[in-house]
């Protein structure tokens, strides 16, 4: 990835048209291509996303012209190369909440982390199967899904914790051959006392899974949502995701 690795915040007024921009769904998944697996041409991102050439085309010119994505160093000079401009897309969840343009902009983001974690599922799985990933992989993978009682302070403080320690073991493992990328889909989605239950439906987690995916009775747990980043393949994540 040869994106520049500071995050670009947006505001959500001054930036509007930009976060607006950024909600289609192709535009995310091409920018987050981007970021995973260096620069590219149209041509190329066609293949990748199942689109047609003018379609990536026209979609990567929309990202250029909001600074999402530049030109990159051409290899033949025959087609025009292009590269993310940075790893992180961050903005304020308060200053989007304030509007309701705001709210649904940071939805639509939400919702296409959890699409993100099921496609992960399914190539984490057949990575596995097919012998891509080796044995010692298998115990550290997984899915959580916790449901702790926090304040604000302390829900605030989680973040900033979490983000610390990827950004430092990812510092420390840049240069490891056996680093791979892994995906982390974080959430932190207080829920009030009052509210009605949600039905389950057949796409929901098991009730109460640990870590490594096994049943645990004993612990009550729930899954969903990201926090306010845009990066990967999908889109949104937590930073440590567009």
């Amino acid at each position: 990835m040869d994106s520049d690795g500071s995050p670009r915040t947006l505001d959500p007024e001054q930036d509007s048209a930009a976060l607006k921009a950024l909600t289609h769904p192709l535009r995310l998944r091409l920018l987050g291509l981007l970021r995973q697996h260096g620069p590219a041409t149209a041509s190329e991102m066609a293949v990748r996303t199942g689109e047609s050439s003018a379609s990536t085309s026209y979609h990567l010119r929309v990202l250029a012209k909001y600074a999402f994505v530049a030109e990159a160093e051409h290899r033949d000079g025959r087609e025009r190369r292009w590269q993310a401009v940075h790893a992180v897309t961050s903005w304020s969840n308060e200053g989007m909440l304030a509007t309701a343009g705001g709210r649904a902009v940071l939805g639509t983001f939400w919702r296409r982390s959890i699409e993100h974690l099921q496609h992960s599922v399914v190539q984490h799985e057949a990575d596995i199967e097919d012998g891509r990933l080796g044995e010692e992989w298998r115990e550290p993978s997984g899915v959580s899904d916790l449901m702790p009682r926090l304040t604000p302070e302390s829900l605030r403080e989680l973040w900033d914790t979490f983000n610390a320690k990827v950004t430092e073991l990812a510092a420390r493992d840049e240069h490891d051959p056996r680093a791979e990328r892994v995906v982390l889909v974080t959430a932190g989605l207080p829920q009030a006392a009052s509210a009605p239950t949600a039905p389950q439906s057949a796409a929901d987690p098991r009730p109460d899974t640990d870590p490594r995916g096994e049943a645990d009775p004993e612990r009550d747990t729930r899954s969903g949502g990201t926090r306010s980043d845009v990066t990967s393949e999908a889109g949104p994540r937590s930073q440590g995701t567009s």
